[in-house]
């Protein structure tokens, strides 16, 4: 499935690209205000941060809310107290797009994160011209030499790169990146069978000074409370939000633990 997924988004940026050349777009992303800076953002505090993600729909939950206004959902969760928004920009599974990351990135003022299955330097230019301040680099998906590349590519745009691991292994070679936000998908992105005690496995294995992150899982305050526990600095949260029938009230009971 994720390397269905990584094809299917390189195929579409292609698609892009015949429309709108990388000069084009390395000129959008040039002319962009300086990204903010995630890292400080994010960075480790008494309290635990969320990450709130816009995303409609998924591989393994199929459609999941019907967002007409990615900006007025992204509003509400930066009023609710999330450290940073997460776009899905992925449209053939999840049902997101671009113009949902610049409609996002107009209203709200904490960071956004570009959340799709990036493989190349276009789709990394892309998400720095529609506004994009962190970018998605999954280690599943990429061999060493294009993640060592994409990630100095992110660092060298102003972005900050969110590297995600699901194994030993994965959490080595971003730790070996030097990268600054790691996180660990709970989700086995081939099977789609969740862990949530797979974050705590892997914590450790994160240097002291890098903001670690925990992703899905999440249905309910407890789960926050676990990942925290278990020395997560940031949560990213998408289901959760967007199936529940108030989000900020959600957000605001996640942020309590």
């Amino acid at each position: 499935m994720l390397a269905e997924l990584v094809a299917g988004a390189l195929e579409d940026a292609t698609e892009r690209r015949s429309v709108r050349s990388l000069a084009a777009v390395e000129a959008a992303a040039e002319a962009k205000a300086p990204a903010l800076d995630a890292l400080a953002l994010l960075a480790p505090a008494d309290r635990v941060k969320i990450i709130a993600e816009v995303k409609r729909a998924s591989p393994s939950r199929g459609d999941l809310a019907d967002i007409a206004d990615p900006a007025e959902l992204a509003g509400l969760y930066a009023a609710g107290g999330a450290s940073a928004i997460s776009v899905l920009t992925e449209g053939r599974r999840f049902k997101g797009s671009l113009a949902d990351l610049e409609a996002v990135r107009a209203r709200v003022e904490v960071p956004v994160l570009r959340k799709d299955f990036i493989a190349e330097e276009y789709q990394v230019l892309e998400a720095r011209a529609a506004g994009a301040d962190l970018v998605l680099l999954i280690v599943a998906a990429l061999d060493q030499p294009t993640l060592v590349r994409l990630h100095e590519f992110v660092l060298s745009l102003g972005m900050t790169p969110l590297v995600e691991t699901h194994d030993a292994v994965e959490v080595s070679r971003a730790v070996d990146l030097g990268a600054g936000l790691i996180g660990v998908n709970a989700r086995d992105l081939s099977t789609f069978e969740l862990d949530s005690d797979l974050f705590g496995r892997l914590a450790e294995r994160i240097p002291t000074g890098t903001v670690k992150i925990a992703e899905s899982a999440v249905l309910n305050a407890a789960d926050v409370a676990h990942y925290r526990a278990a020395g997560a600095d940031v949560v990213l949260v998408g289901e959760a939000l967007v199936t529940n029938g108030d989000p900020v009230a959600t957000l605001k009971e996640f942020l309590s633990v």
